[in-house]
């Protein structure tokens, strides 16, 4: 009897549905769904924007901004997932020496890195043309983020400093396109205090890098050896007092917030949230995974919601 003979007739039509299935899965865990949440920077420009006064006339509406709102973050997210691809190809040697990393679908064999090329080329494109349709100015600025993103994956990430200053700049860039989304003006203030809001969460991922490595940091990124713990401890504690700083004087000195300066009233729950981040960092060795400590982290979830409450309650009671 021959083999094929021996397999059920079912078994090839069950199994490639069940293999589509599972290369899909390893797809969507290659993107990174839980690092989605640092495109909600997307969303600043909005909360900001709550305060002017629009024409009766003008086709601008609060649910029309919100849907560009929301259309723009999810070009980020495919855009940003298409750079997780790339990054993971690009790594995955050096990923397989990582305890966390190491299990990630490209790392561990399960993605083809070929197939994540693809995929990553379609997501790039979509969330390009997408942006596009938002805005030109905001397709323009995203496709300024995958260049950077790009530079940072195959350059900057080797660079020390230059590289948690790459990461700060994709930051800016998705408040910038935030703010073209929904053709409204930003103060300069606010992307001066996302740039040093990404520094601090860029160096305290490298300072819990060096702690968890140790001795192999060299060996996963060449540049994890110049980052001694007193630099980095250095660098967090000057970002954190910049940020505090910088957030206060926002308040009391951009143009579009109340002149009455009851945005001040905000100033604790960010100098508590990078508190309460610094807490969780430097105490039970959190900082490696800042999307998961915004997910998971109860009290700092609180935070956020309670600033932007106050701040859309303060910036409605003045409109």
């Amino acid at each position: 009897m021959a083999e094929d003979s021996l397999v059920p007739a079912g078994a090839v039509s069950l199994a490639r549905p069940a293999s589509l299935l599972r290369h899909l899965i390893y797809v969507l865990r290659s993107m990174r769904p839980r690092q989605w949440t640092k495109n909600g920077i997307v969303f600043m420009a909005f909360i900001f924007s709550v305060n002017q006064e629009w024409q009766p006339d003008e086709p601008a509406s609060w649910d029309h901004m919100l849907v560009r709102a929301l259309v723009t973050a999810g070009a980020f997210c495919l855009v940003s997932s298409a750079d997780y691809l790339v990054n993971d190809v690009r790594d995955r040697a050096s990923d397989r020496l990582h305890p966390r990393k190491s299990k990630r679908p490209i790392a561990a064999g399960l993605l083809a890195p070929g197939a994540a090329v693809g995929w990553a080329l379609a997501l790039g494109a979509i969330g390009t043309a997408i942006a596009f349709l938002v805005d030109w100015r905001t397709g323009a600025v995203v496709l300024g983020y995958v260049g950077t993103t790009l530079a940072y994956s195959f350059v900057l990430k080797h660079e020390v400093i230059l590289d948690v200053m790459a990461i700060a700049a994709g930051f800016v860039l998705r408040a910038m396109a935030g703010a073209y989304a929904i053709d409204v003006p930003i103060s300069p203030w606010l992307y001066v205090v996302t740039a040093l809001g990404a520094l601090f969460l860029a160096i305290t991922k490298r300072r819990a890098e060096v702690a968890l490595l140790q001795e192999n940091a060299g060996n996963h990124r060449a540049t994890l050896d110049h980052y001694t713990p007193a630099l980095v401890d250095q660098m967090t504690a000057m970002v954190t007092a910049s940020t505090v700083i910088a957030y206060a004087l926002y308040t009391f000195t951009a143009e579009n917030l109340p002149a009455n300066h009851t945005m001040m009233l905000t100033i604790p729950f960010v100098a508590y949230g990078i508190f309460r981040y610094l807490y969780l960092t430097l105490t039970r060795d959190e900082g490696g995974s800042p999307e998961e400590v915004l997910l998971k982290d109860v009290p700092l979830i609180l935070t956020i919601v309670g600033w932007v409450a106050a701040s859309m309650a303060i910036l409605t009671a003045y409109r």
